[in-house]
């Protein structure tokens, strides 16, 4: 019977096991050290908070794997055989495999800072990361965080629900700078000051000072500025987790190097989600792309080739969504943070300055390129018809209510965004009502 092992047991190893089996009754085993059982990454921050209990992040109960026979090992490995199709495991033992999968996810990057591997230093990643939260809290009277994006947001979110002060260090001058453009990056810099996050824009970290125990006690930024905290949030983007990989045959450049059916190098040696990078990712987007549906598409996808029918990955339309606090964030197609040349944009906001729709569209054709909201949730399907069917910035506008999710009772703003388009741009568009029956496909 062909063995299969799957290094990894986050959504991405965990989706591909789950569709082998479905597929077929190959011999499975996942590997991870960092749990028992697999659980949703994304709620760590609602454990911390006391939203959720660790057992209520478990898709799937205790039980589900042995009846499903997929094998658990809890173990690391220290390297791999491709020759030998031998894993090396921290145990002393070696594991065969037929077929292996490498989802070893990926890790926060450190940047050679000074002070980086102190205690109470460390990003939000692992369940061993909410345990040094949990850890060094009681403690914690201010934390810094590093880092402009949305797992520094979380944290940020998450001391603040126990009483702990926090500063945030921005590199850039506006929020998340390298993804958002600046009407947005100046939205949610407002919210978060709202929240009252001391939100430092244009600050370095320097150095990391340490106590007489080894625990971070205060930073010194680039200007010389020293802040005192008993917890440093390193939350500046992740990076794969190869490093145990840098001595072995499968190819690495940042991530692992995969082709369009997650193919490595050597045959019979896949990887997937975060820790996979594309020689050329087949649809254009991003090579590296670090999400969570990603790693999902990518599990299903290589289950296909893995049980005989081979499968290109195909993610579509790129799309994602967060929470900044409580204002709800999507994006659709390409908002670049700044505009290409054969770009121009509309960008709208409420009066409130927590609502916003920003739609980017060609110059030419005026077909529609990309959509941000903050505040507003739009239906996806409506959002990926216009996208990827070549429709104009005039089409979705004045279709807007079809693409919005909102609850029955939320206040709709199509009318206040096309009158500002009308205003701008000198056209008479109006919007059209809803059509129920296509939207419910009858």
């Amino acid at each position: 019977m062909e063995h299969v092992v799957i290094i990894g047991n986050g959504v991405s190893g965990i989706t591909a096991a789950r569709h082998i089996r479905k597929l077929s009754d190959k011999k499975i085993t996942v590997i991870s050290a960092e749990t028992d059982f697999f659980f949703s990454r994304t709620a760590l921050m609602y454990i911390y908070m006391g939203h959720m209990k660790f057992e209520h992040t478990k898709p799937y109960e205790d039980w589900f794997w042995k009846k499903n026979k997929i094998d658990l090992l809890k173990a690391y490995v220290q390297s791999i055989n491709t020759e030998k199709k031998q894993l090396k495991l921290n145990n002393g033992t070696d594991l065969s495999y037929d077929k292996l999968i490498l989802a070893v996810g990926s890790t926060p990057n450190k940047f050679g800072w000074p002070g980086q591997d102190l205690k109470a230093v460390q990003g939000l990643y692992s369940y061993q990361d909410l345990e040094s939260m949990e850890e060094y809290s009681p403690t914690t009277k201010r934390a810094v965080i590093v880092g402009g994006g949305l797992i520094g947001v979380e944290m940020a979110e998450m001391f603040l629900s126990r009483g702990i002060a926090v500063t945030f260090l921005v590199r850039e001058d506006r929020f998340w700078g390298g993804v958002l453009p600046k009407n947005e990056g100046d939205l949610i810099a407002r919210h978060i000051k709202e929240h009252g996050v001391d939100l430092r824009f244009k600050t370095e970290l320097k150095e990391i000072l340490a106590d007489e125990n080894g625990r971070a006690k205060a930073i010194l930024t680039k200007d010389n500025e020293a802040i005192e905290c008993q917890f440093v949030g390193l939350t500046a983007g992740v990076s794969p987790n190869i490093s145990f990989m840098k001595d072995g045959d499968v190819a690495i450049n940042r991530g692992i190097l995969i082709n369009e059916f997650l193919e490595t190098n050597t045959p019979g040696v896949y990887a997937i989600g975060d820790c996979a990078e594309f020689h050329q990712h087949p649809t254009g987007r991003k090579n590296l792309e670090q999400v969570w549906y990603t790693g999902r598409m990518m599990g299903e996808t290589v289950a296909q080739t893995i049980c005989g029918n081979k499968t290109n990955y195909q993610p579509g339309m790129w799309f994602n969504s967060a929470k900044f606090f409580d204002i709800e964030y999507q994006t659709y197609g390409w908002v670049y943070n700044e505009l290409k040349e054969n770009e121009a944009s509309f960008y709208w906001e409420h009066e409130s300055g927590k609502i916003c729709l920003h739609l980017v569209y060609d110059k030419t054709d005026k077909t529609l390129l990309g959509i941000n909201t903050f505040g507003i949730r739009l239906r996806h399907e409506v959002c990926e018809q216009w996208i990827d069917g070549g429709k104009t910035i005039a089409h979705a506008l004045e279709h807007m209510e079809d693409a919005n999710f909102d609850a029955e009772f939320y206040k709709y703003h199509e009318s206040d965004i096309i009158n500002q388009y009308n205003k701008e741009n000198g056209t008479t568009l109006s919007p059209k009502k809803r059509s129920w029956k296509r939207i419910l496909n009858l």
